[in-house]
């Protein structure tokens, strides 16, 4: 990660920090969200389609050491979707893991619709 300080590699605002430039090259399209409060909890990033756009919109969650499949499972039980009452459309809920010994990262992406 070649976007975040070598001194804090192992963090989610050192995962965050890249994801969220990445966005940057997609701004025209979405509105980014960070720690969007959902009522139950607080999903890590939300990108939010603007209407010209024809993009789903993504929840992400971020974890360490756990699975993409815990953060993809926290999303749902969180009801985390519940925020985005007011968006129609498809939904891209986002797991990402970074393990910090091996530094592999895990993605598991599901898609839901409202």
């Amino acid at each position: 990660m070649k976007s975040s300080s070598s001194l804090i590699y192992n963090n989610e605002i050192s995962l965050s920090s890249v994801i969220a430039l990445a966005y940057y090259s997609a701004c025209r399209d979405y509105t980014f969200v960070r720690e969007l409060p959902t009522g139950n909890g607080f999903a890590d990033m939300v990108f939010l389609p603007k209407r010209t756009s024809s993009n789903p919109a993504l929840v992400l969650e971020l974890k360490w050491d756990k699975t993409a499949e815990g953060a993809i499972s926290q999303i749902k039980n969180k009801g985390y979707v519940s925020a985005l009452k007011e968006y129609k459309g498809n939904i891209l809920l986002v797991g990402i893991n970074y393990e910090k010994k091996s530094r592999k990262h895990q993605c598991r992406i599901e898609k839901v619709e409202l």
